[in-house]
C-alpha cells in the first residue's frame, strides 16, 4: 500500500470559477457526472450507464452535450475519479472494458486540465468533511483526532483506502489501495465451505470476489451447495430482495454471512492501518442494506480479533449515507492540482 501524491487540509476552491469544472465517479456500472459552477455549487448531475458507451469519451461527450450542461459554457478543467488503479497515462479497468490514455482524452475533449484518480482515493479525501447526516455509525466509540481512517466498500468490486495525516497536522494523505484484492480468508467452517466452492471456479480467490454484487451471487451459490438446497439462479439484487423481505432462508443466510465477511475484512483495515480515527463503508451495496445491516453481525465479525478485541471495541465504525460523496474528494483534489 502506497500513499497517493494527493493531499489537501480541506476542499479548497477559487472564491469564483473562471469555467465549470465537470466532475465524474466512474464505477464498473455507472458513471456519475456533474458539475461544479462555483464554491460547493453542484449541478447537472446525471447517471450514464457504462454498458450504453463504447469508451469514456463517448460518455462524456453525451454528458457534455446535454442541453442542461453544454448551458454552463465551456469545460476547461475536469477531474475523475475511477474504479481502477491509475499509476501512469494508461488506465485499463478492472470491472470493465474501458481503457484509455488520460491525456489523449484530455487533448481529444480539450480540457485545460484533466486528472484521474482512483475512485477510492477520491472518497477518502471526502470522509473528513461528511456532515453528520451524510454517515451512520455502527457501534464502538469516538474517532480519536488525526489518527489514521479506513474505507472499505463494496459494489461492482471491493475498494480499500483510507486516510493518513500530515506530519504537521494539516491535511490529510490518501492511500492509493488495491486491498480489495487481498487473498480472502475464512473465519468460521461455513466459509472454508464457501472458500472450497469458490476455488472450483477461481485460482486466486479475493476478498473482492465475494465482498461485491457478484460476490452475493457467488456466496449464494456456495450456501445453496453447502445446504443441500436448490439453487434458483437468483441475481443480486432478487437475493438481497428475499433476503430483506424474509421470504428465503438461504437469501437471509446469505446477507448475514456478506456483511460477516465484510465485518472480518473491515477490522483487519482497522487494525493495518491503527484506524483509530474510525473505519467507513462505502459503495452501493450496504447501504440498501438499512437496518438490517446494522443488526447484522458485522461489528461482532469487526471486533473479532482475540487479544485485539479490546482495542477494535473502541473504533467506531460508519457507514456513508451521502448520495454523491466522491464528487466532494474529487472536487478537493482537483483543486488542490489547480492551486499548484
Amino acid at each position: 500500500m502506497t500513499a497517493s501524491p494527493v493531499s489537501a487540509a480541506a476542499p479548497v476552491f477559487d472564491s469564483a470559477h473562471d469555467s465549470p469544472r465537470l466532475l465524474a465517479d466512474i464505477g464498473g456500472t455507472n458513471a456519475r457526472f456533474a458539475l461544479e459552477l462555483g464554491p460547493g455549487r453542484i449541478a447537472a448531475i446525471e447517471v450514464l450507464a457504462c454498458a450504453a458507451y463504447p469508451t469514456l469519451r463517448d460518455a462524456m461527450r453525451a454528458y457534455l452535450a446535454l442541453p442542461a450542461v453544454a448551458a454552463h459554457g465551456d469545460v476547461r478543467h475536469a477531474a475523475i475519479a475511477i474504479a481502477n488503479p491509475v499509476t501512469g497515462d494508461e488506465v485499463r479497468m478492472t470491472n470493465h472494458h474501458w481503457a484509455f490514455s488520460i491525456e489523449e482524452v484530455r487533448r481529444d475533449i480539450g480540457f485545460d486540465t484533466f486528472v484521474v484518480v482512483n475512485d477510492f482515493s477520491a472518497l477518502a479525501m471526502a470522509l473528513p468533511y461528511l456532515a453528520p447526516h451524510e454517515k451512520q455509525q455502527v457501534g464502538g466509540g469516538a474517532p480519536v483526532a488525526g489518527e489514521a481512517i479506513g474505507l472499505v466498500g463494496a459494489g461492482t468490486g471491493l475498494g480499500v483506502s483510507g486516510l493518513i495525516a500530515a506530519p504537521d497536522g494539516k491535511g490529510w494523505t490518501a492511500l492509493r489501495s488495491e486491498g480489495g484484492h487481498v487473498t480472502f480468508a475464512p473465519a468460521n467452517e461455513t466459509e472454508v465451505a464457501i472458500l472450497q466452492y469458490a476455488w472450483r471456479e477461481f485460482e486466486h480467490v479475493s476478498a473482492e470476489r465475494f465482498i461485491s454484487g457478484a460476490g452475493v451471487e457467488l456466496i449464494y451459490r456456495a450456501l445453496a451447495d453447502y445446504r443441500k438446497v436448490p439453487d434458483e439462479g437468483l441475481g443480486a439484487p432478487e437475493i438481497s430482495r428475499r433476503g430483506l423481505d424474509r421470504t428465503c432462508a438461504l437469501c437471509e443466510e446469505v446477507l448475514e454471512t456478506f456483511c460477516g465477511m465484510l465485518g472480518t475484512i473491515a477490522g483487519n483495515l482497522a487494525v493495518t492501518l491503527g484506524a483509530q480515527g474510525g473505519v467507513y463503508i462505502g459503495g452501493g451495496i450496504v447501504p440498501r442494506l438499512k437496518e438490517r445491516f446494522g443488526l447484522s453481525c458485522f461489528r461482532e465479525r469487526f471486533e473479532h480479533k482475540g487479544r485485539f478485541a479490546g482495542y477494535l471495541g473502541q473504533v467506531p465504525t460508519y457507514v456513508i449515507t451521502a448520495e454523491y460523496p466522491a464528487f466532494t474528494g474529487v472536487s478537493a483534489i482537483l483543486a488542490d492540482r489547480l492551486g499548484r
